[in-house]
């Protein structure tokens, strides 16, 4: 039997809503003025420095480093907080029980609370006098001011976005097609790897993605735990603040683009996994 042809996508789809040029040149204003003309600006500031000027500040071992450290400790964190945030979403939909509605409403606190809140709360909690800090550097483990406070930073204000974007969907999942599975003899772990997780893969790349994205931007939750030491703990975008301090603007708006274009390129390929799941798994 041969393939049906698949739809072809239309530029402008029918809708019961007239004004569609209208909206859709608001849009592209919105866009354009809200976000590419920044970004423009941007590189086109960095651009002052020319291809050589920018290829000196990215292979400065200072900054090299804090661009090591920032997008390695983002993918990490990401993917730890996508994993967790996934279990966490599976029992706010699943399980009910006593204060189920208080951990859900604790699950937004990182994005009500001002970041430097958060820092200064992660910093005094993982200090070596902190609470928990104590306890590790009796066992010899440093958390704050190392890369480990860093990577606590990032998976606390990641989580949210992780738990939130895949917990709609496991809602949406019915219970009675994971029993259909285990009636017709498959394991747990098949139930949940072949029938549960497959339409579950998009949104969880969307959470890993929003997560790592937050974590490379992140700045006032990070420099109060980080220590702020360079070559071990710095982070990019307390480089650029420092920059802007000394005037070097160039350097700065240099530095910026940089963490424009790896961020870009790591979402575009996140972005094209997605997709191709979408495809693999025939979830349009």
């Amino acid at each position: 039997m041969p393939d049906t042809p698949r739809p072809k996508r239309r530029f402008r789809a029918p809708s019961v809503i007239p004004g569609f040029g209208i909206s859709f040149g608001y849009t592209l204003t919105c866009l354009g003025l809200v976000v590419l003309l920044p970004l423009a600006a941007l590189v086109a500031k960095a651009s002052g420095l020319g291809l050589s000027g920018i290829w000196y500040v990215a292979t400065d071992p200072r900054v090299a480093s804090a661009l090591k450290i920032s997008f390695g400790v983002s993918l990490l964190a990401a993917f730890t907080a996508s994993s967790f945030g996934f279990l966490v979403a599976w029992v706010l939909t699943r399980y009910d029980f006593p204060g189920r509605r208080l951990v859900d409403a604790v699950v937004d606190l990182p994005f009500a609370l001002p970041t430097a809140v958060a820092g200064i709360a992660l910093a005094s909690l993982y200090a070596p006098n902190g609470l928990v800090g104590a306890q590790l550097a009796k066992l010899g483990i440093q958390v704050a001011y190392t890369p480990a406070g860093i990577f606590i930073a990032m998976v606390f204000i990641g989580l949210p976005f992780a738990v939130r974007t895949v917990q709609p969907l496991i809602a949406e999942i019915d219970k009675e097609v994971e029993e259909a599975s285990a009636t017709l003899g498959a394991t747990r772990w098949g139930t949940l790897t072949k029938v549960v997780l497959p339409p579950l893969i998009p949104a969880v790349l969307t959470g890993f993605a929003l997560a790592f994205a937050r974590g490379v931007g992140e700045y006032g939750s990070i420099i109060f735990i980080a220590g702020n030491l360079p070559y071990v703990s710095e982070i990019a975008p307390l480089l650029i603040i420092i920059k802007l301090s000394e005037f070097d603007y160039g350097g700065a708006a240099a530095i910026a683009t940089i963490m424009l274009g790896i961020s870009f390129l790591t979402l575009l390929a996140i972005n094209l996994i997605q997709a191709w799941s979408r495809r693999r798994f025939g979830y349009v």
